[in-house]
């Protein structure tokens, strides 16, 4: 049985399970054509649904939020999550969710760790530098983090993964593979979102460029084809892929469907 898999529900919206621990990120439940509210008087219409809805949820140790945003926490989960787990996520997201009513949300920095413990394994979730946005828009959006899972222990063979956030490439997100190591997987946020005209998430190009930077050696694109400001879909990566004969191993994976991530694992 594996012991590290991701089930996509849509948008950045998956459920980990590695080891004896289970998560949630980017909580996402709005169904095919009702609206998520992106700020600055800005809307988006969601194009498909999601594979699972929060009464649907196995018991979860954490729930892992890049960001406080109408694609990644809507209204459907602040009416519905349990509000006594654990949410990793920035400062500015953690004050708004305590607001709300969510007591066990954490701030975390860039670089904070946050370290949960179950069966005798170890998770440790690091927080990493992200942008949303060119510094000519910083107000734009909300501010965003990446996170790395590593899970060790009890059994559990050592797994490090990159889940990037909605952010851009930049050149100094190398910093993450020098800090923390390198990437066993990383579920990589694509979509080429754009918002008033600006680029906010990585397209096929600079996906590209991410994957040549951290060079993984699995990559599980996420967060492709969910909204209308998404310009980018998960072909035109597949495509740049091949082109560019990038390093590692592409493994797609459709909404309500299970992927392994470690790299081996049989497809």
């Amino acid at each position: 049985m594996d012991d590290a898999t991701l089930e996509f529900i849509g948008t950045a919206t998956a459920l980990l399970r590695l080891g004896p621990f289970t998560l949630l990120t980017d909580p996402n439940f709005l169904h095919r054509g009702q609206r998520a509210y992106l700020g600055k008087g800005l809307f988006s219409k969601r194009l498909t649904d999601p594979s699972l809805q929060p009464a649907d949820l196995p018991d979860l140790d954490a729930i892992v939020l890049s960001h406080l945003h109408g694609d990644h926490f809507d209204r459907v989960a602040r009416r519905e999550l349990d509000r006594s787990v654990p949410i990793l996520t920035t400062p500015a997201a953690s004050d708004r969710l305590h607001d709300w009513g969510f007591t066990e949300a954490a701030a975390m920095r860039p670089w904070d760790t946050q370290t949960l413990t179950s069966s005798g394994a170890r998770l440790t979730i690091t927080s990493v530098p992200g942008e949303h946005t060119p510094r000519f828009a910083k107000g734009l959006l909300p501010p965003v983090m990446g996170s790395v899972l590593e899970v060790e222990g009890a059994g559990v063979a050592p797994l490090r993964i990159y889940i990037t956030g909605d952010t851009l490439y930049r050149p100094w997100l190398r910093e993450v593979v020098d800090r923390c190591g390198p990437i066993d997987a990383m579920v990589i946020h694509l979509g080429g979102t754009r918002a008033l005209g600006i680029l906010v998430t990585m397209d096929a190009g600079q996906g590209g460029d991410l994957v040549e930077l951290i060079r993984p050696a699995l990559t599980v694109p996420v967060h492709y084809d969910d909204y209308t400001v998404f310009r980018s879909p998960l072909a035109d990566f597949e495509s740049a892929w091949r082109r560019r004969g990038l390093p590692g191993t592409l493994r797609t994976v459709a909404r309500g469907e299970s992927v392994s991530l470690r790299p081996g694992a049989p497809t």
